[in-house]
């Protein structure tokens, strides 16, 4: 018989810890790239105080190693040995502001996504602690338990000469990096060109994330990959003049702050050689949308966090200009469903409905600037502004007619000359407002419109029966073959009925 316990009685229980081995395999697979793991490891640097912050990335075929150095104040032993225990600080502990850290579980969980041996050596007031997680090591039958190594690999002793240099600091140490370099193909120099090529991804996407962090004269942090460093990559482009932004808008909640604030990007006219870059790493499309930072530091790059009715807004070609900074504290972290890999943050229920107000505004606005070149962005609009070219609804479809009172076609008509002429087709072909067709056909689901397809045949005829004079009169050829080119000419291919009456016409004596 089941034994049950009165409300007074003390519970009974047996302890269920679990595998060592298990459960640190089971980690593996949270879902780190090696990108997001590593800027996990630069949030505990920060967290730490350091101004500088060293990545190395040292090809060894099945030996190589990443190494991620800081000048913080480093850890004492005991500092160090709960910083290597899984949860060591929980989500509900009480954090500095600067404190950049959640779950007690990132140092760890990043590193076993990449590596199979985790190694930190830190100095503090002289003295050198060392603690390692060799996962190879818990999984010996004799092991199978939580055993927290206190020396380094054997044979990687050298590697903690990387502190010698400092007073005070950290060095995190990546061995057996088998989710980077396969061992089966470490002596491939294909392997060796993508491990190099990592490093560069790496460095753009901490540059992105720790942008606030490592922008002006004097930054916070500075970053440094294979020795080079890492430049901050802005997606608001604030520093461009025909960017423009909304006011900041602040929010005071539970102890904490939200700000919110958005960014009409300039259109690709505007921006020259900038344009490359004001992409990002994923391209124009793919980076629009709401960037949310939690104390500065980049959790979501883009996306519309499943706002927009009466569906929610997907990333679309016309709204690629729009971008939004969302920003918020630690305080308030219990708010935002942060993920472990803090790459995910959703916005609480009281804040949406401004969320979508503003990033509706934002995205109009972006979207007039891509229809229109960007003649309606930052700079001032232009009053009464005359165009080559001119729209209107017909038939619910939308026609483009060229601007007979635009000057340099106003002046065609009245002084026709090889120089006028060229003039106004030149007006012509530049301002073709190909991005204004494109939206009107994509949004509205509008199909392309047949010429002269509203146009009556009384005035297509004219226009049939003044070409077919032209060509014989003024090329010189004879009726068939007028016929055949009319026959084959744009428009008139549409209209074989009214060329034929044309033709009928003419033949009468």
């Amino acid at each position: 018989m089941l034994g049950f316990e009165d409300r007074h009685s003390s519970p009974q229980y047996e302890l269920a810890p679990p595998l060592a081995g298990a459960l640190i395999e089971s980690l593996r697979g949270v879902g780190y790239s090696a990108a997001t793991a590593l800027a996990d490891l630069i949030d505990n640097s920060i967290s730490a105080g350091a101004r500088n912050v060293w990545l190395d990335f040292n090809f060894l075929g099945p030996d190589s190693v990443i190494t991620v150095r800081d000048d913080g104040r480093g850890m004492s032993e005991d500092e160090l040995r709960s910083a290597m225990t899984l949860g060591g600080v929980g989500p509900l502990a009480q954090r500095e502001a600067d404190d950049l850290g959640r779950f007690g579980l990132g140092l760890k969980t990043a590193s076993f996504s990449q590596c199979r041996c985790l190694t930190v050596v830190s100095r503090r007031a002289g003295a050198v602690s060392c603690r390692r997680w060799d996962l190879d090591y818990i999984a010996r039958p004799d092991v199978g338990d939580w055993r927290l190594l206190s020396a380094p690999r054997p044979g990687s002793e050298g590697l903690l000469g990387a502190l010698d240099s400092l007073e005070h600091g950290t060095v995190v140490i990546w061995q057996a990096i088998d989710r980077i370099v396969d061992p089966a193909r470490a002596g491939d120099h294909l392997e060796e060109d993508a491990f190099y090529e990592l490093a560069a991804r790496v460095g753009w996407h901490l540059g992105m994330v720790f942008h606030r962090h490592l922008e002006g004269q004097s930054p916070d942090l500075r970053l440094f990959i294979g020795g080079h460093r890492v430049r901050p990559w802005d997606p608001f482009m604030r520093t461009h003049p025909a960017t423009d932004a909304t006011p900041t808008e602040t929010f005071h909640r539970s102890g904490g702050v939200v700000e919110l604030e958005g960014f009409v990007l300039p259109h690709k006219d505007q921006l020259g050689v900038d344009y490359e870059s004001g992409g990002g790493q994923e391209g124009w499309t793919a980076q629009q949308g709401f960037y949310v930072y939690r104390s500065r530091r980049l959790l979501v790059a883009g996306g519309w966090l499943g706002l927009g009715s009466p569906r929610a807004w997907t990333m679309e070609e016309p709204y690629k200009l729009a971008r939004l900074r969302l920003e918020f504290t630690n305080s308030d972290d219990h708010e935002w469903d942060i993920d472990v890999k803090k790459s995910v943050a959703r916005p609480p229920r009281w804040l949406r409905p401004r969320l979508a107000e503003l990033a509706h505004k934002v995205r109009e606005d972006a979207r007039r600037v891509f229809a229109h070149r960007g003649a309606y962005g930052k700079r001032e609009a232009v009053p009464d502004l005359v165009t080559a070219w001119t729209s209107r609804q017909v038939a619910g479809a939308t026609s483009y007619r060229i601007n007979r009172l635009h000057p340099a076609i106003a002046r065609a008509l009245e002084e026709p000359s090889a120089e006028t002429v060229e003039e106004a087709l030149r007006i012509v072909e530049e301002t073709v407002p190909v991005q204004r067709i494109w939206l009107d056909t994509v949004e509205n689901g509008e199909a392309p419109r047949e010429a002269f397809v509203d146009t009556p045949d009384p005035e297509v005829e004219a226009l049939a029966r003044n070409m077919l004079r032209h060509l014989e009169g003024k090329v010189g050829l004879d009726r068939e073959t007028a016929l055949r080119r009319l026959r084959s000419t744009d428009p008139f291919q549409n209209f074989p009925l009214v060329v034929d009456r044309v033709a009928a016409e003419q033949e009468r004596p």
